[in-house]
């Protein structure tokens, strides 16, 4: 019997841009203390110190460091491999981006990228960075036992490979691995439904069924937040304000630098909370330009500051006349925010809240510079097709428990709220809503699910830690189990090897 203290368990969950990580189980689950990117970097010119073998088995050809991955799950974020490189070669987290602030010539990769594992020695740089670096462990006294979040749809062998480099390379005390989609449907208390992941680029979607993953319905999209952002900045040239502050007419930018202005600012705008998203139905209206309702003409009025930073919370006096009333009720109706961006007031209007519009509507980014990892002869699904699709791929006795759990998260969710409602709503057609028509097996609503309120410390945080949460819930049950099922003890690993974790991880019980 293996016993582990709550407080040296370490939960980290790799996504496929992002690392998040946390050592310590108390009875109110902690949110994660360590968030890095999941990127690494490597000087061009690294020295003599990068050569050798970059793989545990110095035999292995360089194919097998980059799993085949479909075009709906594989990633433009940059790769570049380099067979001569060693773990302490890269740089990672605040490393990386220091140098990268410094201008330092470095190639960038993002080894999680495609869902898989296309570099294993950036891979181990990664989780030795956040184990060693951030969370302080030491490997020659490491009494941890860790329990991993990936993707899923791992390779068996990627699963043997991550096994065995947290065994001999970390030294853990025991090692859990866990499907990502599940656990995040676990932090909602469910153990039906579909979960929606929206990432960077890429959306993935998993029907889940008694606890079960429904391998051959999980599908991706190519579709997420870099597509938004796209959208959104495109949107923004049409707002004399933000133009104003990236273009000064006195002093003229130059057309990158505009792009990378306004880009920023969208990433900023909503980071901060700036955007909702309408449900099915509703739409986000822009006023014509009627010389009274354009922005532009709102601004010159000169009292547009004080009315929008009062939220238009505060009833019209009855002192006011009735021009400033009008004039205030036309602020209020166009839902204007000022933000201070670079030394700059920027005004914005309801232009915001079509960030999410090319998620359910991809024709909206024809035209517009965004690249696709593979050529696409088809049209791309739009979010409420494919997720309908991937639902239709399981048993039909099955679909009226799987709509019972639609869980969308991700990193966006953590800051733009009401995107499974708007899911929601768009999903209505795809199931029978006719009384006369309906079956036993007949799904007949559909159930939005959110991280429940009682995980005080996730609740103001969006449900974007949601995998996270999940991760840890399985950690705290696994590692104080008696028998030790649910994951590989080193006595397991010393007997069995690497092929322990196919047998005893939750992920592929």
């Amino acid at each position: 019997m293996v016993n582990f203290r709550d407080s040296s368990v370490v939960i980290i969950e790799s996504g496929r841009t992002l690392i998040r990580a946390g050592i310590g189980l108390q009875d109110l689950l902690k949110a994660p203390s360590v968030e890095i990117q999941a990127r690494v970097g490597l000087r061009r010119n690294p020295g003599d110190s990068a050569n050798g073998a970059s793989s545990l088995k110095p035999g292995e050809s360089s194919d097998n460091l980059r799993p085949s991955a479909s075009s709906s799950r594989a990633s433009t974020l940059p790769f570049q491999p380099n067979l001569l490189a060693k773990v302490h070669d890269y740089l990672v987290g605040s490393q990386l981006d220091e140098a990268l602030e410094a201008e330092q010539d470095i190639i960038v990769s993002w080894p999680f990228a495609d869902g898989d594992i296309r570099d294993w020695t950036q891979a181990e740089a990664l989780w030795k960075y956040v184990l060693f670096h951030t969370l302080q462990l030491k490997r020659t006294q490491n009494e941890s036992p860790v329990m991993l979040s990936m993707p899923a749809g791992l390779f068996r062998d990627s699963s043997e490979r991550i096994c065995q480099i947290f065994f001999e390379r970390f030294n853990v005390a025991g090692f859990g691995l866990l499907d990502r989609p599940m656990a995040q449907l676990y932090a909602a208390g469910q153990l039906n439904g579909v979960v929606v992941d929206i990432g960077h680029e890429i959306t993935d979607i998993t029907p889940i069924y008694d606890g079960f993953i429904m391998q051959n319905a999980r599908s991706s999209t190519p579709l997420g937040i870099r597509d938004c952002q796209v959208y959104l900045a495109n949107l923004l040239r049409s707002n004399q304000s933000v133009m104003a502050a990236a273009s000064p007419p006195d002093k003229p930018s130059d057309p990158d630098v505009i792009q990378r202005f306004l880009d920023d600012l969208v990433k900023y705008v909503w980071m901060e909370g700036l955007v909702r998203v309408p449900s099915d139905g509703q739409t986000i209206e822009i006023p014509e330009d009627e010389g009274v309702t354009d922005i532009a003409a709102v601004l010159v009025a000169g009292k547009e500051k004080a009315v929008i930073e009062t939220g238009m919370k505060k009833k019209l006096t009855a002192k006011a006349s009735a021009a400033e009333q009008a004039r205030a009720r036309e602020i209020e109706a166009l839902d204007l925010v000022t933000v201070e961006f670079r030394g700059h007031s920027v005004t914005l209007g309801k232009e915001r809240h079509r960030f999410c519009e090319p998620l359910f509507d991809p024709t909206l980014l024809n035209g517009l510079p965004v690249e696709r990892a593979d050529p696409y002869e088809g049209r791309i699904l739009p979010l409420q097709e494919a997720v309908a699709f991937s639902v239709r791929q399981t048993d039909v006795a099955q679909r009226q428990y799987i709509w019972q759990g639609l869980f969308v998260n991700g990193d966006l969710t953590n800051h733009v709220r009401g995107i499974g409602a708007a899911l929601q709503s768009r999903l209505a057609p795809f199931i029978l809503s006719t009384p006369d028509q309906a079956t036993e097996v007949q799904p007949r609503s559909i159930r939005v699910l959110t991280v429940p309120e009682y995980f005080a410390e996730y609740r103001e945080k969006g449900d974007g830690f949601a995998a996270f949460l999940g991760t840890s819930i399985v950690a705290k049950i696994a590692f104080n189990e008696s028998h030790g099922k649910s994951f590989v003890s080193k006595t397991d690993y010393n007997e069995k090897g690497p092929h322990a974790v196919l047998e005893m991880s939750v992920a592929l019980l």
